[in-house]
């Protein structure tokens, strides 16, 4: 075991715990702005489905119900604009996370192959390759940066997190263009799609990117934040064929299955948009007043177009910004989290209650 853990980074959240008792410490509580974890209720009609599918004793399946599938395909054609979804271009995975992680060890990459993702990143995309014994590598611009011969993963991520930039349909056609030219599978993390605010985000399935075809390409998706289901653990995946059944089969091997009453409270959440439209003009709200705020406080607000996060800097290291920021009682995440290249900024989650929001709002001199 301590070989698997030697080859892993630091948990980051840990380092965090210090600022997070100064902030406790706030004679009104602490706003915590850092991890990002959704706070509305769950909606109704998600939640009956849940209940209703309780009496599940079997085992569900790793593919889902036809149900199940049936909604994916019917969402990723719909919201995506994709065409001609097949249920072999989905597969629903047991959380984003999971399928993040150990997604270079299913696809049978080690010693010798490298995974890259952007240089400012979810830290799991790093993980993922430590525990294939992969070589991580980061890049601004991958088809600049990167060495086609020994890339067999490519992780794009937009809305990015932590950053809430939104990479434009060109440079999207542009990215697939190189990885298909060069036989580099695409991974795209598109989570927070559903989210943008001052872009309109574009999947790498819409017709424009794909040219009509799926080859070498995925999307991840997750329900985690479009529907506040962080807690069911259910995301999918959707793209090419052949990929997905390869996946499906080991999946199939180490009994990842979603279980029964997530699935069908997911069919029941993408059959649904009214619900992700009111929980975005919460988000909006929210996100409107923290921005107004932490810019009349001194911070500037780089990207964040779209997503659940601010990216914003007072131009100082960013522990130093996190340490003001708990003498406030407010906790944000510190920006080297991401990678070297955001230590002078924070992010700043805007999934609080609008009464937390509020609060910091007011700490902030609102």
């Amino acid at each position: 075991m301590s070989a698997v853990t030697d080859r892993l980074p630091t948990f980051p959240w840990d380092k965090l715990e210090p600022y997070k008792a100064t902030a406790a410490a706030h004679p009104d509580g602490i706003v915590d702005l850092s991890v990002g974890t959704p706070v509305d209720p769950v909606p109704e009609r998600i939640r009956r489905a849940l209940v209703a599918a309780a009496d599940s004793p079997g085992y569900p399946t790793v593919w889902g119900t036809v149900a199940l599938r049936d909604a994916l395909t019917g969402w990723v054609e719909r919201r995506l604009g994709a065409r001609g979804v097949a249920h072999t271009n989905v597969l629903p995975v047991v959380g984003s996370k999971e399928l993040v992680a150990w997604l270079p060890t299913q696809l049978g990459l080690g010693p010798g192959d490298q995974v890259a993702y952007p240089r400012l990143a979810y830290p799991t995309y790093e993980v993922g390759a430590r525990l294939a014994r992969a070589e991580p590598v980061v890049y601004d611009d991958p088809v600049a940066d990167l060495d086609p011969a020994r890339v067999k993963l490519l992780w794009l991520n937009s809305p990015s997190n932590p950053t809430g930039r939104v990479l434009a349909r060109d440079e999207l056609i542009r990215i697939v263009a190189w990885a298909r030219e060069h036989g580099v599978l695409v991974f795209s993390d598109e989570c927070y799609l559903e989210l943008g605010w001052e872009a309109e985000p574009v999947s790498v399935l819409h017709p424009d990117v794909c040219g009509g075809t799926y080859e070498g390409l995925v999307a991840v998706h997750s329900l985690s934040k479009r529907s506040n289901l962080a807690g069911y653990r259910a995301a999918f995946l959707a793209g090419d064929a052949g990929v997905l059944g390869d996946l499906l089969q080991i999946r199939k091997h180490g009994g990842m299955m979603t279980p029964a009453p997530v699935q069908a409270a997911t069919v029941a959440a993408l059959g649904d948009d009214a619900h992700v439209a009111e929980q975005r003009e919460r988000y909006a709200a929210r996100r409107a007043a923290l921005r107004g705020a932490l810019e009349a406080h001194g911070f500037r607000i780089e990207h964040s177009e779209a997503s659940l996060y601010l990216w914003a800097t007072r131009d100082e290291p960013c522990w130093e910004t996190v340490a003001h920021l708990a003498e406030l009682g407010i906790l944000a995440a510190p920006g080297d989290f991401y990678g070297p290249a955001g230590d002078r900024f924070v992010r700043v989650a805007f999934t609080a209650t609008d009464e937390r929001v509020a609060a910091a709002v007011k700490r902030l001199g609102g």
